[in-house]
């Protein structure tokens, strides 16, 4: 699946530069940009040239526009190594200018009260990186936006090895958060008959269960599934998140046979729960920018008004991290978790310990928070957790993460925004009865 991911990034590498050449070239306001793929000593020179004269507008915005478009088409013909080195250019030298925001913080801090609210201004510019106006360029360009989102992608795997980079990659993201703001976004039904772009990019992002094969697909887009994505109206064939939906009669438990594509048809006219059994994000350069919650909101609403007789709303989740969290824990710690009597490594053993690790496991950043991903979204979003399942995800993907255990967490509509907020502002975990014994509580 990654390997089509990465095929359908250099199609669209292949889309966008023919979208780029429509640009109006003004030869005789700049001449074209030539670098070499590694980008060389002689080329950064060249590189540092060009942008500057597009942050300063030399020739009106038009010319500005015109240089931005071939700054990002030279940016996408660059290899691994060039691309590091254009970024670092960008992060290293279009940051604050530290004396001018010196002086300014001076000036406001000797100024009284009146004269401050001038200052203001001033001090805002300069807290402003010259970078963030050539990002904004970009913006402008067609198909500029998902440019920007895949750069955005390329620095959060950089960063870690270049540390240099994290300041230019939260800028971006401050940028991205503003422009997919919920309010921007719209929510679009996939179905068998959206085109065969958008159903080749749902098996790519699908992220939780891969997507074997266009049977496979088929039988998750059937008249008894649903699927909802979201999408930027300047980003139209591109998802940002998508769930797949199970409408079902009673709790689901095992996500094999919620896939079986020999399974009969559900009655959706019988069917009292909806299961979301998949949540991807599409756009790695899109993390951290929330709005996967909305999107459940959302669809829970579409849902009721199409299908009035539904009484649940559930997930049937993967556990990701509970076998790394097992694996990292002594002997002596596990021992203490459990009840006398209960054999190393049973079923039941598993299950205490795995009810352990979602209700009362904290991340290290934050002791109020679920220390696993995926219930910390879902607590967040306001639901409980419901019920563990045991050999719900036989593949190899689920032995692996979880030793084959699944979750559902339940969205109680009268119950979510108490759930999310108690969660979120004092750590309250929302637990089911069965959830609870098996905590002992």
């Amino acid at each position: 699946m990654q390997q089509m991911a990465n095929q359908l990034f250099q199609k669209t590498i292949r889309r966008w530069v023919p979208f780029w050449r429509d640009v109006p070239q003004q030869h005789d306001l700049l001449e074209k940009l030539s670098l070499d793929p590694q980008l060389n000593n002689a080329d950064e020179k060249v590189l540092l040239t060009w942008m500057d004269a597009c942050l300063k507008d030399n020739g009106g915005e038009v010319a500005a526009r015109t240089r931005a478009a071939e700054l990002g088409r030279r940016f996408l013909d660059l290899n691994d190594t060039g691309r590091v080195r254009f970024l670092t250019l960008m992060a290293d030298n279009y940051s604050v200018d530290e004396v001018q925001l010196t002086q300014v913080i001076e000036s406001w801090l000797a100024a009284d009260s009146g004269q401050r609210v001038h200052l203001e201004v001033e001090l805002r510019s300069a807290l402003e990186p010259p970078r963030m106006k050539l990002l904004t360029q970009f913006n402008e360009l067609p198909q500029g936006i998902k440019f920007l989102v895949d750069m955005r992608a390329e620095l959060l795997r950089l960063r870690k090895e270049h540390p240099k980079l994290a300041p230019l990659e939260a800028d971006l993201k401050r940028l991205l958060s503003a422009w997919f703001d919920i309010g921007l976004l719209q929510m679009e039904e996939i179905n068998w008959r959206s085109s065969a772009e958008l159903l080749e990019k749902l098996i790519a992002y699908e992220a939780v269960h891969a997507i074997q094969s266009w049977n496979d697909l088929k039988n998750r887009l059937d008249s008894d599934r649903r699927c909802f994505a979201f999408f930027h109206p300047n980003m139209p064939k591109e998802p940002l998140i998508f769930v797949e939906v199970a409408l079902v009669k009673g709790m689901a438990n095992n996500v094999q046979e919620l896939l079986d594509e020999a399974a009969p048809l559900e009655d959706i006219g019988q069917a009292d729960t909806a299961i979301f059994y998949s949540i991807s994000n599409a756009q790695e350069g899109l993390s951290g920018i929330s709005f996967g919650n909305f999107l459940i909101k959302r669809v829970v609403k579409q849902l009721q008004q199409e299908f009035p007789q539904l009484a649940q709303f559930a997930t049937l989740s993967p556990i990701p991290g509970f076998c790394h969290w097992l694996d990292g824990i002594d002997a002596v710690q596990e021992s203490a978790l459990l009840d006398e009597g209960l054999t190393l490594r049973s079923p039941e053993h598993l299950q205490k310990l795995a009810a352990h690790y979602l209700g009362e496991q904290k991340q290290k950043r934050n002791q109020n928070f679920a220390r696993d991903p995926v219930a910390h979204f879902h607590l967040s979003n306001g639901a409980q957790i419901e019920r563990l399942n045991w050999m719900a995800d036989t593949s190899e993907n689920g032995l692996k993460q979880a030793e084959g255990m699944m979750v559902n967490y339940l969205y109680e509509l009268p119950h979510i925004e108490s759930r999310s907020q108690g969660y979120s502002a004092e750590g309250k975990v929302a637990l089911s009865v069965s959830i609870e014994k098996q905590l002992n509580k």
